[in-house]
């Protein structure tokens, strides 16, 4: 079987000691590639060397997250302009909008992120978007200047079926991750209902660790147990969903 990652922060400190088992670990479970996506201007330098280290298998993106969009986030988001106008990246992110921690920046979010899809759209890239308590606000940006040209994906998705129509009717993908394999997430109502040529996974490591590994440093060797699940839900094997994720990754990255 082949999967893909297509959205892990392995550029983070907690893999600083032991990067090269963790990618070593993702190849013995046939994770051949691993999308990064990036923060702001502190995690670039991390990212690309990572990058330059294993080019096969660690892709980066380069975006503003939002919530690292402040006051000076026009300074952020030059940066993010300049290297999109120097190399090539797999796609514009991690963008979006997140309500959760603080709202104090929620207009310059908003302003950010419109911003961001016009880059995406400039460079011929897809975007992908980071939604916390912010879902509604973020599909409407999506649907009110989404074009021919725009495609990308709502990572870490765990909403309705009706949500997740609205996400794929826009030509966009769900990202399903570790939260998947929770009991309390009622994704397993969810994920049945789903196009499942539209689903791509991704573990958002160091973060949101499936189980059982729930509570611990994640990290993209665990893939195939979101696949599993998936698989599970959605009365498929394990094969169909690792083939079907890894064209639709292919198909949403172009690569």
């Amino acid at each position: 079987m082949n999967w893909i990652d297509t959205h892990a922060h392995i550029y983070d400190e907690k893999f600083k000691d032991d990067i090269d088992d963790t990618l070593a670990r993702c190849q013995e479970v046939e994770v051949h590639r691993v999308y990064m996506p990036n923060i702001d201007h502190t995690s670039i330098d991390n990212m690309l060397e990572l990058e330059h280290r294993y080019p096969k298998q660690c892709i980066a993106m380069m975006g503003l997250h939002p919530s690292s969009v402040k006051k000076d986030f026009e300074r952020e988001l030059y940066q993010v302009e300049e290297w999109l106008d120097r190399r090539s990246f797999a796609a514009v992110g991690e963008i979006g909008l997140d309500y959760y921690w603080d709202t104090t920046f929620k207009e310059q979010q908003l302003e950010a992120f419109r911003i961001q899809i016009d880059l995406a759209k400039k460079h011929q890239l897809p975007i992908v978007i980071h939604t916390r308590d912010s879902f509604d606000d973020a599909i409407q940006v999506v649907e009110e200047l989404n074009d021919e040209e725009l495609t990308g994906v709502f990572h870490c998705f765990t909403g309705t079926a009706e949500e997740g129509k609205r996400v794929t009717d826009a030509g966009f993908y769900l990202g399903l991750g570790g939260v998947t394999t929770f009991k309390n997430s009622n994704l397993n109502e969810v994920v049945p209902h789903l196009d499942l040529d539209k689903i791509v996974l991704e573990t958002d490591s160091p973060y949101l660790a499936p189980t059982p590994h729930r509570g611990k440093r994640n990290e993209p060797s665990y893939i195939p147990l979101i696949g599993a699940k998936v698989a599970e839900f959605t009365s498929n094997s394990p094969e169909t969903i690792a083939t079907c994720t890894t064209q639709n990754a292919q198909q949403l990255f172009g690569q």
